[in-house]
């Protein structure tokens, strides 16, 4: 079995780091270790204006990791991660098709 190499653009970075709750973010530090063994079979494909991505669910279920599989460099890029809070401007999906929306859901990673 193949190992991916799981990589954060910028932002994910930060809306990682921005989650105070130590427990919180080792719980999203520990999924997103998993998804070093076949990502493209975890999570759940996204459609719409986030169509090409994937998500998965963390944490007790309240948090997701937004990401993208690129099989011919095995390469996983979290573009976003955070709380699910539907109907909520804050929900990470709506947080992510706004990045779309405005060209910053950047795919490249520092």
């Amino acid at each position: 079995m193949k190992r991916w190499i799981v990589s954060l653009t910028r932002d994910a970075e930060i809306q990682l780091s921005t989650i105070r709750d130590q427990r919180i973010r080792n719980g999203l530090i520990a999924r997103l270790r998993q998804l070093e063994n076949e990502p493209e079979s975890q999570g759940k494909p996204l459609t719409d204006e986030l169509v090409g991505y994937r998500s998965v669910r963390a944490v007790g279920q309240r948090y997701r990791i937004i990401y993208k599989v690129k099989a011919e460099r095995v390469i996983v890029t979290v573009v976003a991660l955070g709380m699910r809070k539907e109907g909520d401007k804050k929900d990470i999906y709506q947080l992510a098709k706004k990045l779309m929306r405005l060209g910053l859901l950047n795919e490249e990673s520092d």
